[in-house]
C-alpha cells in the first residue's frame, strides 16, 4: 500500500509531543537553567533579530524593536524566574489543600507580523518555564525573523539540556498549516496573537484557546490632569514603534477646560493638525476598500503617512492629529490606526468623557485598554467601575503601561480582552495560563 506523506504541521507537532514528554519529566532547576539560558541568548540577539524584523516587515524602528525584544527576554524573564511551575505550588496543611503544577502539552503559538521576534521570545519562555513544547506558525510577512528567532530559542535550550525537538516553527505557513495545527488532536492550548480572524478561528478550532483582539486605546484626559505629564506620556507611547503595541492610544478625549493647553502642548511636542481637507485626504489611505486597516500606514512615520496622503507636513512632525466628533464603523479617525496618526475629541464634561470612551471601545477595542489621565482619585475609582475594558492605565502611557513596563501589570505581549472582546480572560498572559493545576483535597469538616 502506498505510504500517506504527514505534512509540515503533523511532523512537527509529532516531534514536539515526543520532547514534551521527555521534557515534564525535567524538575524545577533544569527548566529553569534552560530558561535562564534562553533568556540570555535572545538578550544578546535583541538588536539583530529587531534588525531582521524591521528589514523584513518595513514595520516600527529597530530601536523600539530591540527594545522590545529586551522587554520580553528580560522584564518578562526577570517576572516568571523565580516562579515555582513543577511539581507541588502550594500547600496549605490546615485547610488540606496541596496543588501541583503540570505541563499542558503542545502550544500551538501564532504569531502576527506587528511584533513577531518579541512574540516569539516572549511565548517560548512561557511555554518552556512550564515545561509545554511550542510550534510556531509565523504571519507569511514574517517568516524570516520569525524563523531565526526560533532557531535560536531551541539552540539555547537544546545547550541548556532540553530535548531537542522542543521548539518547532513552521517554514511555509499558510492559512491551511496553520488551521491544521490549530485542530490537531495533539495541539494542548493555542496562543493566538493575531487579527480577529485568526482569533475567532482559534476559538472555533475544538481545542482550548487563549486569544486577543484588536485595541483601540483611548485616552481621557480630564480637567484635573498634569497636561503636560498627560502629553509627554502620549507621545511617548504612540511613538514607540511607531504605533504597533495594542494598547498604544488611538485617540485623546480632552475636557473643554483643558482642550487649548492640550492642543498646544501637542503642537510644540511636534504634532501636525490636520484641516479638513487633509483629514478627507488621510482618510482614503487609512483604510483598505474592503474596510480593513492599510499596512502601507502601520508601523510608519508620520513623514511616510503623510506623503502616502500626499500632504505636505514640517519635516520636524512626530505625529498626524485629525480633530473628530462623530465615532463609527464608517470614520476611519475612531478605529485602531496602529501608526503615527492620533484622534482628538473634545468634550464638556466628566459624563460626556465617559460616554465618548464607552463609544470607542463599543466601535472597536471593546474590554481591551483604555487611559486616564487626572489627579482626582475619585475619578478613578469611577473610571474603573465605567469602563468595559480589561486594563485601565492611570497617569501613564498605553504601551508600556498596558505590558507591564510602567505599570506593575504582568509583564506580557499576549492581553486578554475578556468575554467582552471575544476573549477567555481578562489577564495579562504569563505562565500561570500555561499550567494545569492538580488540587489534592483532604476531608474537611465545615
Amino acid at each position: 500500500m502506498p505510504q500517506i506523506k504527514c505534512t509540515e504541521v503533523e511532523v512537527l507537532i509529532s516531534e514536539a509531543k515526543i520532547a514534551q514528554e521527555k521534557y515534564q519529566t525535567y524538575n524545577q532547576e533544569q527548566v529553569d537553567q534552560i530558561v535562564g539560558a534562553i533568556a540570555a541568548e535572545l538578550t544578546e540577539a535583541a538588536s539583530v533579530l529587531a534588525q531582521m524584523a524591521h528589514e523584513e516587515t518595513g514595520f516600527g524602528n529597530v530601536a523600539d524593536k530591540t527594545t522590545k525584544n529586551l522587554f520580553a527576554s528580560q522584564v518578562v524573564y526577570d517576572s516568571i524566574k523565580d516562579k515555582r511551575t513543577v511539581g507541588i505550588l502550594r500547600q496549605d496543611k490546615e485547610e488540606g489543600v496541596m496543588e501541583v503544577g503540570m505541563p499542558m502539552g503542545v502550544i500551538a503559538a501564532l504569531i502576527p507580523m506587528t511584533n513577531p521576534t518579541s512574540t516569539v521570545i516572549f511565548k517560548a519562555l512561557i511555554a518552556l518555564k512550564t515545561r509545554n513544547a511550542i510550534v510556531f506558525s509565523p504571519h507569511p510577512s514574517a517568516v524570516k525573523s520569525i524563523v531565526e528567532t526560533a532557531r535560536r530559542v531551541e539552540k539555547a535550550a537544546v545547550e541548556a539540556g532540553a530535548p531537542e525537538g522542543l521548539i518547532q516553527v513552521i517554514e511555509q505557513p499558510s492559512l491551511k498549516e496553520t488551521e491544521r495545527m490549530m485542530h490537531h488532536e495533539d495541539t494542548a492550548l493555542i496562543l493566538a496573537t493575531g487579527g480577529s480572524a485568526m482569533v475567532k478561528a482559534a476559538y472555533s478550532s475544538g481545542n482550548p484557546a487563549i486569544g486577543v483582539g484588536a485595541g483601540n486605546g483611548p485616552a481621557f484626559i480630564e480637567k484635573t490632569a498634569d497636561v503636560a505629564q498627560a502629553i509627554d506620556r502620549i507621545m511617548e507611547s504612540k511613538l514607540f514603534d511607531y504605533g504597533m503595541i495594542c494598547t498604544s492610544e488611538e485617540s485623546i478625549i480632552a475636557e473643554a477646560p483643558v482642550k487649548e493647553e492640550v492642543i498646544k502642548t501637542l503642537k510644540e511636542k511636534g504634532a501636525y493638525f490636520l484641516n479638513e481637507a487633509q483629514q478627507e485626504q488621510l482618510s482614503n489611505v487609512i483604510l483598505r476598500e474592503n474596510g480593513i486597516l492599510n499596512p502601507a500606514i502601520v508601523g510608519k512615520p508620520a513623514s511616510v503617512v503623510a506623503q502616502l496622503a500626499e500632504i505636505d507636513v514640517p519635516e520636524n512632525t512626530k505625529l498626524l492629529v485629525a480633530e473628530q466628533t462623530t465615532v463609527s464603523k464608517e470614520n476611519p479617525y475612531s478605529g485602531e490606526k496602529l501608526s503615527s496618526i492620533l484622534t482628538l475629541y473634545t468634550v464638556n464634561n466628566w459624563e460626556e468623557g465617559i460616554e465618548r470612551v464607552t463609544q470607542l471601545l463599543n466601535n472597536q477595542g471593546l474590554g481591551h485598554s483604555a487611559m486616564l489621565h487626572t489627579t482626582d482619585q475619585q475619578k478613578i475609582e469611577a473610571f474603573g467601575l465605567a469602563i468595559n475594558a480589561s486594563r485601565i492605565m492611570v497617569n501613564t502611557g498605553g504601551t508600556f503601561g498596558g505590558i507591564g513596563m510602567t505599570t506593575l501589570l504582568a509583564p506580557s505581549l499576549t492581553l486578554g480582552c475578556g468575554t467582552a472582546g471575544g476573549s477567555s480572560t481578562t489577564d495579562n498572559i504569563s505562565v500561570e495560563h500555561l499550567l494545569n493545576i492538580r488540587r489534592v483535597a483532604t476531608h474537611y469538616e465545615r
